[in-house]
């Protein structure tokens, strides 16, 4: 790219974090430099750059341009690349790579772009339809720019199915590849989309139980419109909880009984040993594979793999005997419980530490962080509350409403098309909020080097992969989105966790680049 007026900063990132294009200089904290990119170790490491007026974006438009290189097999959740962003008003600029594991049963995202402006906006959730006849949105899964919904449906003719989000309210049947009640587990590994089959006990959320008793635990492939390829079971196993990718392998869970199976291709599950009490859902952070403890009373917890059949205690919660749901925000690793609804944060102590109850929920399922700010589903009334910081949880909307029901949940989310989408029980429907303005590259990232690029262009955010644009936000009112804010730039650090790659020659511009700049950059 030329250098032009508009350039406002450039750090090459070569052997220090200087400012070349101006007064910008940054702080080092821990990341390790050569001639080929800063080092971010993804456990803490990050630059800091002072808050001054050329770093104040405003109403302007502007262009972030960056090399960025992930490793192909992962320990750990990529995390920020850049943001400037305050998250008391909620004013500011987030950019970087989302791996949802752990939400609830599913791996929602993986190595999936977002890029997302706010200016203190709350958007109001959209009704975005019901996927096939379904009382459980048990996994929601974005695979190859399309959300998919893994679902329970309860009759004695019909078995759980995947759905796939036709963009409006419609969704199109992408088959029912096991004739069990649920499709539990959705998550996407070597390119393939995977699912795991469960036969849900629904009086577990207060629901008569499904006239379909045929057991799952099974495991498939997708492959392409209503097709899907077995590929083995769970050893002792009726119905499968979650999945996750961890060193490049795919992990399982049962849901009603204990272990711990990794996929070893063909046919072939490996046990891989238990904590000694079944577990509701995997996450994998800074280095780490971690299972949420869930079974009666007491037996809650959160366990760490420690490879081969070894797992170990990784901390407790208060009054806490049913762990749900894993999610990373702002460098520490976050799970939702029940019986008091409640959200603990581990700060390398045990027991870990409790940063707030939602309302007056009794449990916390599905977890994201969506444009700086980790949001939260509950349990009995399906909602949705925004986590403010301390013990401040402000809630943004009740999903599910169906009247004369003791139990409403919203147990799934995904970042799809710039938007945080949630899935509910017993409804079955699925929402869909935008907090801001945001963009999304709903494709995983190839690992090595790629050339990104985000730009605010008037009423629209723009993302370009080596030269390509790949995605384009919805317009929105550009008068309203001034992102003015005295909070300091972090370069490999924000709302999700410290980057876990190298970054090199980081270029800001007050100005929109055009698709012809950045293609022969």
């Amino acid at each position: 790219m030329n250098e032009d007026s508009a350039l406002i900063a450039h750090w090459k990132l070569d052997g220090d974090c200087r400012d070349h294009a101006g007064v910008s200089h940054g702080e080092n904290h821990g990341v390790a430099f050569s001639p080929d990119g800063a080092r971010f170790d993804g456990r803490g490491a990050h630059i800091l750059v002072p808050s001054n007026r050329p770093l104040d974006f405003g109403s302007d438009d502007f262009s972030i341009s960056v090399h960025v290189h992930t490793d192909e097999i992962l320990d750990d959740i990529p995390g920020d690349i850049l943001s400037k962003y305050d998250p008391d008003t909620r004013k500011g600029v987030n950019f970087g790579l989302a791996n949802n594991a752990g939400v609830t049963a599913a791996q929602a995202n993986y190595r999936h772009l977002h890029f997302g402006i706010d200016s203190g906006h709350s958007g109001e959730w959209i009704d975005c339809g019901r996927p096939g006849n379904n009382l459980r949105v048990y996994s929601l899964c974005v695979f190859e720019g399309d959300l998919y919904a893994g679902t329970f449906e309860t009759g004695a003719d019909e078995s759980g199915g995947v759905y796939r989000y036709d963009g409006d309210t419609g969704w199109i049947d992408c088959g029912h590849p096991d004739t069990c009640n649920t499709m539990a587990s959705l998550c996407v590994f070597n390119g393939t989309l995977y699912a795991g089959s469960s036969r849900y006990k629904a009086g577990g959320s207060a629901l008569p139980e499904s006239e379909n008793q045929n057991p799952g635990g099974n495991m498939f492939r997708y492959e392409g419109g209503t097709g899907w390829t077995p590929i083995g079971h769970m050893e002792g196993a009726d119905s499968c909880a979650g999945m996750a990718v961890y060193r490049g392998s795919l992990y399982a869970i049962p849901l009603y009984s204990q272990g711990v199976f990794r996929y070893d291709g063909g046919d072939v599950w490996s046990h891989c040993g238990t904590p000694g009490r079944r577990m509701m859902s995997l996450g994998v952070f800074n280095g780490h594979l971690y299972g949420a403890g869930n079974e009666g009373e007491s037996a809650g917890g959160v366990f760490r793999y420690d490879g081969g059949t070894g797992w170990a205690h990784a901390g407790g919660q208060e009054g806490v005997n049913q762990v749900y749901s894993f999610a990373a925000h702002n460098g520490r690793l976050h799970v939702g419980t029940w019986p008091e609804g409640k959200v603990f944060r581990d700060d390398g102590i045990d027991p870990w530490m409790c940063v707030g109850r939602l309302g007056e929920e009794m449990e916390v399922m599905a977890m994201a962080v969506y444009n700086g700010k980790l949001y939260a589903g509950t349990l009995p009334l399906g909602q949705v509350y925004r986590y403010d910081g301390g013990d401040t949880w402000t809630l943004t909307g009740q999903l599910d409403t169906t009247p004369d029901v003791r139990y409403r949940r919203v147990w799934s989310m995904a970042v799809y098309r710039g938007k945080l989408f949630g899935g509910t029980l017993p409804s079955g429907r699925v929402y869909a909020m935008e907090a801001g303005a945001n963009v999304s590259h709903d494709h995983e990232l190839a690992p090595g080097w790629r050339h990104l690029v985000a730009v605010r262009r008037n009423n629209r955010l723009l993302l370009y992969v080596d030269g390509e644009q790949v995605s384009a936000s919805s317009t929105f009112n550009a008068s309203k989105f001034d992102l003015s804010n005295d909070k300091p730039l972090k370069i490999g650090a924000g709302g999700v966790d410290t980057f876990n790659g190298r970054l090199r020659d980081l270029r800001l511009y007050r100005r929109a680049l055009t698709a012809e700049e950045i293609a022969n950059s």
